[in-house]
């Protein structure tokens, strides 16, 4: 079987969610959605209806395609309306009240790079814009577009381009297509006996190409936590022209032109193939759980293990109310979850060293380490996975699921933790009338700080959800700059977090950000409104 064959087999009919996450067979009914309700005060009395693209309004396009792109090209209202938003709260609240925002006039999938500067060269001539769209798991507003300064909006979909070109087993790096999906990607490694391993929580609705334009984090909490890490080379098409930096281990040749791009969220080009950095899947693995009575406690253990040179695959630190959420601990502890995998050694040995570092802080490990983990860490896995479900079916119920993730250094980080959770509470409550909860985890540690995600719940204020959403992005965004702690560690900056992106850039990048644009894009048709105008 060839990696194409390889590849065309792994796509499923199955079919995704046009307005929520994921499958849309996997969203709760409307009696787990009331149950979900019913968890939180002021929320509706009976689930909002799932939306049909039927009921929207749907103009007509304000362009056509020469007959020479026609065959790339739908017009059909599913196809626009499930390219019209992203998957964030806001995105979700608003497919559910019939407001999605402006829908595509088109969306195109071009096979190969030629069809992709084929549709620039068009678009820009046109006045139409551009939004590259992979998996279309933005939560920040990434893939939709906003205002009304084009005539027409053309998504660009990459998923038909899905292949894995070459592998390359001696320097372990393959050559591959961005519009492949996590799952696909890695069908077509293991024949090879290689992985890329990189899990982000939207590994099976995401594209490699999203996750290099994003600056996606994936599983590793520690050493490889961006996708970054593993980049050797792209190939990018802009309206000026198309290019390939050097496929090669590292070089000191020049600001690296693969760093232009990594991040750009396709308002600088379109990323259609990268070379990359591969591993030997792991044999060893091992994991425990540990847990604290004291949160500020367990700070001090995960600083101590991020500082020790141990390098674990798996350090999530979920305070009381995170652990109880995800099921992995509701006696009011804060719980650690480690592990460690390897290729080729045994991982025992340096998981029974974190957890030493952990007792001398406080810490009780879990009597299920090893090979198998334990009970707590498979509840956590399984509630990862789940809760952006959850988090759908609580928007039917018209509560306020707000989740933001951020980095600070470890002197930082305990007052902006603290910051965080009585400002942005506070700002809930009476936004909302109701109490809100807000929990906090680490997903991500380095030896100089850490990567805290929170998540804030509360009933909601039925028919003024977004702007309420839109109210505690503020007040979030406000707490994370005075603490200097970056605007997103990892979800990218799309238009919900660009006036935090604005106060956070150096003036002096602006304005060489700013040219690059101009240079790359003269008709500033590819994605605006991100990052820069």
């Amino acid at each position: 079987m060839t990696m194409a064959d390889t590849a065309a087999a792994s796509r499923t009919a199955r079919a995704r969610s046009w307005w929520g996450w994921g499958w849309a067979d996997e969203h709760p009914d409307d009696a787990a959605c009331a149950a979900l309700g019913a968890l939180l005060p002021g929320t509706l009395a009976r689930p909002l209806p799932v939306p049909r693209v039927a009921d929207l309004r749907i103009a007509r396009p304000a362009v056509e395609p020469p007959p020479s792109l026609a065959h790339l090209v739908t017009d059909d209202p599913e196809a626009r309306a499930a390219h019209a938003m992203g998957k964030a709260y806001r995105d979700v609240i608003r497919a559910l009240r019939g407001r999605p925002g402006r829908i595509p006039d088109l969306v195109a999938r071009p096979a190969d790079d030629q069809d992709v500067a084929d549709l620039l060269e068009w678009a820009g001539g046109r006045g139409v814009a551009v939004i590259p769209y992979g998996g279309g798991s933005s939560v920040t507003g990434g893939v939709e577009y906003r205002g009304d300064a084009h005539r027409a909006v053309l998504s660009l979909d990459l998923t038909t381009m899905d292949r894995v070109w070459e592998v390359d087993p001696e320097s372990r790096a393959a050559r591959i297509q961005a519009g492949v999906l996590g799952p696909p990607l890695e069908n077509q490694l293991r024949p090879h006996g290689l992985t890329l391993r990189h899990f982000p929580q939207s590994f099976e609705f995401s594209t490699l190409g999203g996750w290099l334009a994003t600056r996606a984090g994936g599983h590793y909490a520690t050493v490889h936590t961006h996708i970054d890490d593993f980049v050797q080379s792209l190939r990018v098409v802009t309206p000026a022209g198309a290019g390939t930096s050097w496929q090669v281990p590292a070089s000191g040749a020049g600001p690296s032109p693969d760093r232009l791009f990594l991040g750009s969220e396709g308002a600088l080009g379109v990323i259609t193939e990268a070379w990359m950095r591969l591993q030997e899947r792991p044999h060893h693995r091992a994991s425990a759980s540990v847990r604290f009575a004291d949160f500020g406690a367990a700070l001090r253990a995960v600083r101590a293990i991020a500082q020790s040179g141990l390098s674990p695959a798996n350090c999530r630190l979920l305070d009381p109310g995170e652990a109880a959420l995800s099921g992995a601990a509701r006696d009011g502890s804060s719980l650690l979850v480690l592990g460690f995998e390897s290729a080729a050694v045994p991982v025992d040995a340096a998981l029974a060293q974190a957890l030493d570092l952990a007792r001398a802080h406080g810490g009780t490990p879990s009597s299920g380490a090893g090979p198998r983990g334990d009970e707590a860490v498979d509840a956590w896995r399984a509630a990862f996975l789940r809760m952006p479900y959850l988090r759908d079916g609580l928007a039917r119920m018209g509560a306020v699921v707000e989740t933001f993730e951020t980095a600070a250094t470890w002197t930082r980080l305990p007052a902006l933790i603290d910051a965080v959770r009585a400002e942005v509470g506070a700002a809930a409550r009476a936004a909302t009338g109701h109490p809100a909860t807000v929990n906090c985890r680490l997903t991500h540690v380095y030896p100089d700080g850490a990567a805290p995600y929170f998540t804030v719940l509360a009933g909601g204020r039925p028919g003024d959800e977004v702007a309420v959403w839109d109210h505690l992005k503020d007040v979030a965004t406000d707490v994370l700059h005075r603490h200097h702690a970056t605007i997103t560690h990892h979800h990218a900056v799309g238009r919900d977090h660009r006036p935090g992106y604005d106060r956070q850039r150096p003036e002096p990048f602006a304005l060489a950000l700013r040219a690059a644009k101009t240079a790359l894009d003269p008709q500033g048709i590819l994605n605006p409104g991100v990052l820069v105008d």
